[in-house]
């Protein structure tokens, strides 16, 4: 069969893709420096501070990117909707099983959107991605007092003793010392979720890398390449093509 090539990814999510790339890169490594500060000696004033404003406005771009690429899946092309990406629908379990052998087998069969397998993966990464933009922007207030929650926050630590406005990260003499407590142990359990989300993020990120690796080389070249360009080519009929 003669090589054809598809339509499959539109703009939006091929622009979603590379921007949540370099804003997942960018919070992961200041996200580990953060993570071993007192390791590396950073200073919690102006280091700390710092590192975590920049971390705070990385993550209203990754947010926002994400929040736009869950809208769009409401109303984008075929291959960029909630069908195309979420698990189930008819004959999916004999669809994950025909693909699972085939991919073992080296012949998996040739699809133009998510594969069973990927769409479970990448479902699951979807859900890490909200679990850790979700903690992402309360700790932005809990830990410098950004928004959303930062004047909040600054009310609550400032308890009746303090003045909200002079509240500053890392300066113990202007908050109350029992609220800046209670504030922060309602923290404790949401940075424990912000840190094993992440491990587990880049553990599930870290397979999806490899396993596109893996496809490109068995479909041709054509997995990676169509992240840039939006269009696969192949010389088998995809089985997911449209009527």
């Amino acid at each position: 069969m003669a090589l054809t090539e598809y339509r499959v990814w539109d703009r939006t999510q091929r622009l979603f893709h590379w921007v949540n790339f370099l804003a997942v890169l960018a919070l992961a490594s200041i996200g580990i420096v953060i993570l071993f500060a007192d390791a590396l000696g950073v200073p919690n004033d102006p280091g700390m501070i710092l590192l975590k404003t920049t971390h705070v406005y990385v993550g209203y771009v990754f947010a926002v990117n994400l929040a736009w690429r869950l809208l769009w899946a409401f109303f984008g092309g075929r291959y960029a909707r909630w069908g195309a990406l979420l698990p189930g629908g008819r004959d999916f379990g004999r669809k994950l099983g025909e693909f699972v052998r085939g991919f073992v087998r080296g012949d998996a069969p040739f699809y133009l959107g998510h594969n069973p397998l990927a769409r479970i993966l990448l479902s699951l990464v979807v859900l890490l991605l909200v679990v850790q933009a979700a903690t992402g922007l309360v700790l932005a207030g809990t830990d410098v007092y950004m928004p959303p929650l930062g004047g909040a926050m600054r009310e609550w630590v400032a308890g009746e003793t303090h003045d909200p406005e002079l509240v500053r990260p890392y300066a113990p003499e202007t908050v109350d010392p029992n609220a800046y407590a209670e504030m922060r142990a309602f923290r404790s359990p949401i940075v424990r979720i912000h840190e094993y989300n992440f491990f587990l993020l880049i553990a599930l990120i870290a397979i999806h890398i490899a396993a596109a690796v893996v496809a490109e080389f068995r479909e041709g070249g054509t997995v990676i390449s169509a992240m840039f360009t939006g269009r696969k080519v192949h010389d088998r009929e995809p089985v997911d093509l449209e009527p």
